[in-house]
């Protein structure tokens, strides 16, 4: 099977880039491997709790963003800490934060509403 999705150091520096051509602010927590290695994009601004997107492969063979987790506002290092865990658990995993109103929109999700 040929794998032809775009390097994850090319798609996170794209991310970064298109979010900061916008207003906003994108910085990479955890790197992961630089060709084949997967994405978490933490989603967050000053008006809503921060949200963890993960792409997952499909039974169809396509790969889906999808939320892993929200932000409790009321026990916010519960998310920090969730996310570094995972960071720790897979070294191929990238964790990107963009902080930017809608950030969804960089990752082709609907956006939060709340």
């Amino acid at each position: 099977m040929i794998d032809d999705r775009i390097p994850a150091h090319l798609e996170v520096s794209a991310l970064i880039r298109a979010v900061e051509a916008e207003g906003g602010f994108g910085m990479v927590i955890s790197k992961g491997e630089r060709i084949a290695g997967t994405l978490m994009v933490i989603c967050c601004n000053r008006a809503t709790p921060a949200r963890a997107y993960e792409r997952m492969p499909q039974l169809d063979g396509s790969r889906k963003w999808v939320l892993s987790k929200t932000q409790d506002i009321d026990n916010p290092q519960d998310f920090s800490a969730w996310y570094r865990r995972r960071g720790e658990q897979d070294d191929d995993l990238w964790i990107v934060e963009l902080d930017i109103e809608n950030a969804e929109r960089f990752i082709d999700v609907a956006p939060h509403n709340g």
